[in-house]
């Protein structure tokens, strides 16, 4: 064997070795990717009397997001004594590119107490059909940021930082462990429903799942004050 031809060899065999390490380090490269020990987000609201809660695993970008969102708000203010609504981030990024970066700035709002705000900005029809579109949505971000008085310069640098992208990807695992493909995607006391975009669809599986949280509730206390007699 000629000197020659090891030495093509040994050239070719560090030409694949290079590609394998590139390729390694760019499946780690993305945000979805990155490892975290963050816990998921908790944005809650309402008050939660019946004990039910309704879950909504969403993405910013994503038009039936978009489309659910005043139905669900609706569905929100309507039951707002009764049930806890909570938001999940899920966004697709594989098709959205701006996805990620719209629960950026909803999760730095949250830092200075005002999740609910920047979400229901980022879902607003006339905002959502700009920045879902723009090559650059963050100068959008920041406008809606200073809309609301938040201080700019916190907002950037949460917007930019570890623990954000930390909490949308614990979102993201806690979405994938449940098998979730697809937004917006939701829970109701644990159980996934898929109730079409209107307000009496919700309603009538949240009533029905109230009445049947009461009625567990009501035959549990029932069965505790027999035992105690």
């Amino acid at each position: 064997m000629s000197k020659q031809f090891l030495g093509i060899l040994a050239v070719i065999v560090l030409i694949f070795a290079g590609i394998f390490i590139i390729t390694g380090n760019n499946k780690g490269s993305t945000s979805a990717n990155s490892s975290s020990t963050a816990k998921p987000t908790a944005h809650i609201e309402g008050l939660g009397q019946s004990g039910v809660t309704l879950v909504e695993y969403g993405d910013y970008e994503c038009p039936y997001c978009e489309e659910y969102s005043s139905i669900v708000k609706q569905v929100q203010q309507e039951f707002n004594s009764q049930i806890f609504f909570q938001f999940r981030n899920f966004p697709l990024v594989s098709i959205h590119q701006n996805a990620f970066a719209g629960a950026r700035a909803a999760e730095a709002a949250s830092l200075q107490g005002q999740f609910w705000q920047v979400h229901d900005a980022l879902y607003d029809s006339s905002n959502w059909q700009v920045w879902s579109t723009a090559n650059d949505p963050t100068p959008y971000f920041n406008q809606y940021a200073q809309e609301l008085g938040l201080n700019l310069t916190k907002f950037k640098q949460d917007f930019a930082s570890q623990a954000v992208n930390n909490a949308i990807v614990a979102d993201e695992n806690a979405g994938n462990k449940l098998g979730i493909d697809g937004t917006p995607t939701f829970y109701l006391d644990g159980k996934q429903i898929s109730p079409q975009p209107t307000v009496a669809a919700f309603e009538s599986l949240i009533k029905a799942e109230i009445a049947k949280k009461t009625a567990a509730t009501a035959a549990t206390s029932t069965s505790t004050s027999s035992t105690k007699q």
